[in-house]
């Protein structure tokens, strides 16, 4: 009952293509996937104050962010997940027909659902950056003191401790937040994005 089937997509006038070539770019979605703690919203911020810096237009969808609105029914349970996963996907595909960089910053733990959120865009429109921080150093870092109410019960179903996170067999790119500087792993991102369309820098 909740579904419509009677639905017909609008045609719009005017089309990605003519979007990201009024911005000078070629949008596309970089989904930051990592366990919490990681870097990944900050990893993330520092890219998208690189590329405003280069005159591009960027923006994050953090997943805290989407969890004060549009994800705030959403609980943590694997249901749930895989839900959050699956609507910031699709505003991320809205973003990118908008002609955006879109920097997605959410743990997203499972491949399929990733994966799922790859075929929702064009073929090479989705990088998928891994960032890899080892549970110890995520743990110990622990930011939001989640990890501590995780070890303790107070939280169920976190990632890495009481609900699994599988880590990406191909990413794109992989950024080591343990080893190496903020700046050095965003100037690593848009390295990569400038060699990727060098016939039309990000």
């Amino acid at each position: 009952m909740r579904q419509a089937f009677n639905l017909t997509r609008h045609k719009l006038m005017i089309d990605k293509p003519t979007r990201s070539a009024q911005k000078n770019q070629k949008a596309c979605v970089l989904w930051f996937t990592g366990l919490s703690g990681s870097g990944k919203s900050t990893t993330a911020n520092a890219v998208e104050q690189r590329l405003y810096a280069m005159g591009r237009h960027g923006y994050i969808l953090d997943g805290d962010n989407l969890r004060h609105g549009l994800n705030k029914d959403l609980g943590f349970t694997q249901v749930d997940r895989v839900e959050n996963v699956r609507r910031v996907a699709e505003v991320a595909r809205l973003f990118v027909d908008a002609g955006l960089i879109v920097l997605v910053a959410v743990i997203s733990p499972f491949r399929n659902e990733r994966e799922m959120a790859r075929r929702m865009m064009e073929e090479g429109e989705l990088i998928e950056i891994f960032v890899d921080a080892p549970l110890e150093v995520c743990e110990r870092r622990d930011p939001k003191g989640l990890y501590r109410k995780a070890r303790t019960g107070e939280i169920k179903n976190f990632t890495g401790i009481d609900s699994p996170y599988e880590p990406p067999e191909n990413p794109d790119i992989v950024l080591k937040t343990a080893e190496r500087s903020v700046d050095e792993l965003a100037d690593d991102v848009i390295a990569y994005l400038q060699a990727r369309f060098e016939h039309q820098e990000p």
